[in-house]
This record gives structure tokens, C-alpha cells and sequence, in this order.
């Protein structure tokens, strides 16, 4: 016991110097992403790229007493490669919620035209200028844009599946909370593994592994998993078509960091689920899925099985795997094509 509290109290003091970087960090994402990066003790160099805006957010962020550098970099006056480039330089974890956000009707897969060249794009740099980097994939559609980034990788033979991750976090702590609100607990202790893709009903949450198995069913089962499916459309709809759910990922998108510099400092049993090149259902055609992933010092250290599913999360797996499918096959083909 000792030994296991000095290691966390020396994780929490000492700690190696990581150099972060977020691509569209003048978004509705990205500022409040890039606040919550700068108040990780971790991040000692942030960088901040985005087509404009970037220098401002990071003025406004360099202000913030916390042990970091905050640099903006933008092409407003300089070549956007060049300072692409110099944002990327030597960077340890790049995180991507650059894009436009999903409105009124709108469903991830209708962003994939507009979305699909930016990540390209991005992904393209991220191969030449940081190779070895941790790449978190916020961009919608997950499901589809991390194909993208894998098959830039590869063409520029670059490619290490061990540190290319979707970002599902988002899905993990709605489960959490709307969990709590039907059995009226604290979200914080609740804790629902979810796995799958990250868009309506690829999107498996695994309430039958929770403390609450027995005693959600029927129609509130129902409506909870349709809540935890789609509860990014109550936030598009209460925003009147003004964004989508941006402090929510931020904070998601944060806390998924936060668990790779976690598992970089080599702290144990740091868990997540995230969307990976994993080989739970290759075999079945399906290259990239989501499920508890163990983090360490080379980003991928163990991709966990799904466990013990219930007669309905299995059916809804079979539902899960045929779209899945079509979502990766869509990202892969958009790079071969383009």
C-alpha cells in the first residue's frame, strides 16, 4: 500500500515535460480543450494551430499561472505549412478537433465531405513533421476519420497503430451521467463501458456490466441506451442549430489526454475506451473498434475483449458491426480515392 501511494504521489509532482499540440484550437472545441490542457501539470509546451484565432486564444491562455508555454500558430501571416509544420515540430500528442460542427439535422456522416479533406489534410502534416506523435482523433465522423488518418500513415509508411486513437470519451461520460440521473447516483461513481464506434447505433453501451444490470429494463433500458446514442442531438437541438456539443467533448477530449500522458509516465492500469486499430472483429472485415484499451509508455498496450454481453447488447453488437463497417470502408476509400 505504501509502495502503490508514494508511486501516485510522485506521478502527481514529478513528472516528464510533454509537448501537446490541437489542430482547430480556435473552435468551439478547441478553446475550451486547450484551457483544459493548460491546466494539466503534464503539458509544460502547448501549442495551438488553427486557421485564424490561434495567437489570440493563446495570449489569452499564457496569462493562466500554470508551469507552460502557450504558442498560437496561424497562417494569416505566414505560410499555413510553415507554421503547420512548426506547431507539429518534435510534439509528443497532437490532438484533431479541427472541422465543422454537426447542426440541426445533420448526422455524422453528413459531415464526412466537409470533414474528410481537413483531416486528410492535417494527417498529411502530422506524417512529415511529427511521425512518432500520439494522434486523438476528435473530428466527427470517428468512424471514418481515423481510417483517414490511418491510411495517410500508411502511405507515408509512418504508420503505428499503437498511437492512433479515436476519441469515444465523449459516449463514456454521458453514459456515466445519464446513468446516474435514472438511478439518482453520484455520476461520478458510476462507471459504463462503452464500446463500438462513436455515432448513434454504433455507439454499445454495456449497461448489463454495471452494478445496475438488474434492475434497468424493459423501456427505461431502451430509452437509456437510445439517450447515450444520441444524446449529442439533444445538445445540437437546445443550441438551436448555434453548435454542437463543445464543453462536453472538451472536457472528454481532455480527459482522454490526460490518460495517455498517464500511460506514457508509465503510471499502471490506465484504461480507456477508445476507437483502435483492434483485432476483436478483423476477421469479420472490421479493422477499427472501440473497447477498453490499456495506455503505456508506447500508447496501446492491451486492447480488452468486450466480456459477458446480454442477449440484447449482443443483437445490438450484430447491428453496431454491419454499419461500422461501412463507416470504415468510407474513410479508408475517401484517401485511396483522393
Amino acid at each position: 500500500m505504501l509502495r502503490a501511494l508514494t508511486r501516485r504521489q510522485f506521478s502527481s509532482t514529478a513528472f516528464n515535460p510533454y509537448k501537446v499540440t490541437v489542430l482547430g484550437a480556435g473552435g468551439g472545441i478547441g478553446q475550451p480543450l486547450s484551457l483544459l490542457l493548460k491546466l494539466n501539470h503534464k503539458v509544460t509546451d502547448l501549442r495551438l494551430y488553427d486557421l485564424k484565432g490561434a495567437k489570440g486564444v493563446a495570449a489569452d491562455l499564457s496569462h493562466i499561472p500554470t508551469n507552460s508555454t502557450v504558442t498560437g500558430y496561424t497562417p494569416e501571416s505566414k505560410d499555413s505549412q510553415e507554421e503547420l509544420a512548426a506547431a507539429l515540430k518534435d510534439t509528443e500528442v497532437v490532438l484533431i478537433p479541427a472541422g465543422v460542427p454537426r447542426k440541426p439535422g445533420m448526422t455524422r456522416d453528413d459531415l464526412f465531405a466537409i470533414n474528410a479533406g481537413i483531416v486528410r489534410d492535417l494527417a498529411t502534416s502530422i506524417a512529415k513533421n511529427a511521425p512518432n506523435a500520439a494522434i486523438l482523433v476528435i473530428s466527427n465522423p470517428v468512424n471514418s476519420t481515423v481510417p483517414i488518418v490511418a491510411e495517410v500513415l500508411k502511405q507515408n509508411g509512418v504508420y503505428n497503430p499503437k498511437k492512433l486513437f479515436g476519441v469515444t470519451t465523449l459516449d463514456v461520460i454521458r453514459a456515466s451521467r445519464f446513468i446516474s440521473e435514472v438511478r439518482g447516483t453520484d455520476p461520478t461513481t458510476e462507471h459504463v463501458t462503452v464500446v463500438g464506434g462513436h455515432s448513434g447505433i454504433t455507439i454499445l453501451p454495456l449497461v448489463s456490466q454495471t452494478k445496475h444490470k438488474s434492475v434497468i429494463k424493459g423501456e427505461e433500458l431502451d430509452n437509456l441506451i437510445h439517450r447515450i446514442q444520441f444524446g449529442g442531438d439533444e445538445v445540437v437541438q437546445a443550441k438551436n442549430g448555434a453548435g454542437s456539443a463543445t464543453l462536453s467533448m472538451a472536457q472528454a477530449g481532455a480527459r482522454f489526454a490526460n490518460s495517455v500522458l498517464s500511460g506514457f509516465e508509465g503510471e499502471r492500469d490506465v484504461i480507456e475506451p477508445t476507437f483502435v486499430d483492434s483485432p476483436l472483429f478483423k476477421d469479420e472485415g472490421i479493422e477499427f473498434f472501440a473497447s477498453p484499451v490499456t495506455l503505456g509508455p508506447e500508447g496501446v498496450e492491451k486492447i480488452h475483449g468486450l466480456g459477458v454481453l446480454s442477449d440484447k447488447e449482443e443483437q445490438m453488437l450484430a447491428t453496431c458491426k454491419e454499419t461500422l463497417k461501412k463507416n470504415i470502408e468510407k474513410g479508408q476509400n475517401f484517401v485511396k480515392q483522393n
